[in-house]
């Protein structure tokens, strides 16, 4: 081991750890002179950076459990992968009936998740992810299984060195690129033919024209009138 690796594990094992308590069950045990109770505990801890982990434990009295607990959970203390406050890609993780969904999101989302996988993701250092479950809600298996989930995240250097691309084209979530904003130019003269526009003079010589052509039209008709009667006189 060199130098270097021995500080990095002394800084981390330096790190403060917090732990958290998800459920406290009581159970019995039915023995010759009666029933012994005794209690379980399940706890996660961790850094609220990278690294985080989850313990079972069980004793005669609560103290006692929880402190087996985070025994075991620092023994299963592990590191996730992350971009920025969220992670990589989506994931599903299994274990026994419990079934969870954990996605990236955007910054600003928080964490959407609850009871025990809520715990185990903010523990972890992540701040914006979206998280469902899909199967029973077993909290024991629901920690487990968000574990699990966690666990099979890749980082974006292997992906991106197993598809021979560039890091930044593998990663969930990227910056838009600026998009250049053309100028506006001169609008253009639509090309409509001018009306002309007809004169009030001329409009009122042609009104003229037609009554003067419609009295002309009834003249003949009412001169003939009396014609027709003088002659009616004259015969009598």
């Amino acid at each position: 081991m060199t130098s270097v690796e021995r500080e990095v594990f002394a800084r981390e094992e330096a790190r403060e750890l917090k732990e958290r308590v998800i459920e406290i069950n009581r159970v019995a045990k039915v023995v010759k002179g009666g029933r012994r109770f005794s209690f379980t505990a399940l706890v996660v801890i961790g850094d609220e950076v990278d690294r985080v982990g989850v313990g079972y434990g069980k004793a005669r009295e609560v103290p006692l459990a929880i402190t087996k607990a985070v025994d075991d959970a620092k023994k299963n203390l592990f590191a996730v992968p992350k971009h920025g406050s969220t992670i990589t890609h989506e994931s599903l993780g299994e274990f026994g009936a419990a079934r969870v969904l954990l996605r990236p999101a955007s910054e600003g989302t928080g964490v959407i998740a609850g009871g025990g996988v809520r715990a185990v993701l903010e523990l972890a250092g992540i701040r914006d992810i979206l998280a469902k479950s899909l199967g029973t809600t077993n909290p024991i298996n629901m920690a487990k299984a968000t574990v699990v989930a966690l666990q099979s995240l890749r980082r974006p250097e292997e992906v991106a060195k197993v598809r021979g691309l560039e890091m930044a084209r593998v990663l969930p979530y990227r910056e838009p690129e600026p998009v250049a904003v053309e100028e506006p130019t001169e609008a253009e003269e639509p090309l409509v033919e001018a009306i002309p526009e007809t004169e009030p003079e001329a409009e009122a010589v042609t009104e003229e024209a037609r009554v003067a052509e419609a009295a002309a039209v009834q003249e003949p008709a009412d001169a003939g009138t009396p014609e027709a009667e003088e002659t009616t006189g004259d015969e009598a």
